[in-house]
């Protein structure tokens, strides 16, 4: 693999940056938004912005994609997976735990990442990486025992945070195989059209007795916020970027991203950094560091 141009990681970082903040963004948009409301709404946004965006690229390039029927049927699949149920259980955890909470347990995700690829005989778990999870499992349980009554924490919260993460494994995992052969804005607006059809019925739900017109700026901001930049740009940078380095080394990343959000936590919502935070915490990442240096 050729060496990473610092380009590259100079986007891997702003990445990086806008997901560590988007947990406050997100409880930004609860404010104005329903949770039930808020990730197929995303998804539909990010589709009608992203589908003409693929389709001027296509027509610029002169480049026709083949694609075969299961390959289509597959992205569908996991445009539901990783746009749809990914977003409606993250804004749905949001709502009921804390900026800390959800950002450590989101941090698990390179692990759930290696278990699906073992599973798909992709990856060996060695004796390193298995003793990696077993201490970030352990941190999560911290998490839970020692900081039960964080501000705005609660074990639903998490639970729904954790099913997030475990859809955004899947579409990371099960996506690479299409990738090989399809670009990663190709697959990201397939990706988002399928997630944006299969919401489509909870967003007509849920937007018949909601009056638009209440929202205000900072509601519209955030919401702009989630779609352009935590969707679609750090989706294509992520996808890029597995393009041209290893996931490992890509996974690493993801350490700052509980440091980012729970320093925006405490400046914009004063959510405390508790002692079982930060032990957890600390039991979490030095876990995922491990299982990825295994």
């Amino acid at each position: 693999m050729k060496p990473v141009p610092r380009a590259l990681y100079a986007l891997i970082f702003l990445m990086t940056l806008i997901w560590g903040a988007n947990y406050v963004v997100a409880k930004a948009a609860l404010r104005h938004f329903p949770a039930l409301l808020i990730g197929p709404l995303r998804a539909a946004l990010a589709a009608a912005l992203l589908a003409p965006a693929y389709l001027i690229v296509r027509s610029r390039s002169g480049r026709r994609d083949c694609w075969t029927a299961r390959e289509l049927a597959f992205v569908g699949v996991l445009g539901v997976f990783g746009i749809t149920l990914n977003q409606v259980f993250f804004i749905l955890g949001m709502a009921r735990t804390s900026v800390a909470h959800a950002a450590l347990i989101i941090a698990t995700t390179p692990l759930q990442v290696m278990a699906l690829a073992a599973m798909r005989g992709q990856e060996r778990i060695t004796l390193r990486k298995a003793a990696g999870m077993l201490t970030a499992v352990a941190g999560v349980g911290v998490l839970h025992i020692g900081d039960a009554g964080g501000r705005g924490a609660s074990l639903a919260g998490d639970v729904l945070v954790f099913l997030a993460a475990f859809c955004f494994s899947l579409y990371t995992v099960f996506s690479k195989e299409v990738t090989r052969r399809h670009d990663s804005l190709t697959v990201n607006a397939l990706g988002y059209v399928a997630g944006a059809l299969a919401g489509a019925p909870l967003l007509v739900h849920e937007s018949l007795p909601f009056d638009y017109a209440r929202v205000g700026a900072g509601g519209w901001l955030a919401l702009a916020y989630m779609t352009l930049l935590a969707s679609i740009l750090c989706y294509l940078i992520f996808y890029y970027a597995l393009d041209h380095m290893p996931a490992s080394r890509l996974a690493a990343f993801s350490y700052l991203q509980p440091v980012i959000a729970a320093a925006t936590g405490f400046v914009f919502l004063h959510e405390p950094v508790t002692l079982p935070v930060a032990a957890g915490g600390a039991l979490v990442l030095g876990g995922v560091w491990v299982t990825g240096r295994g």
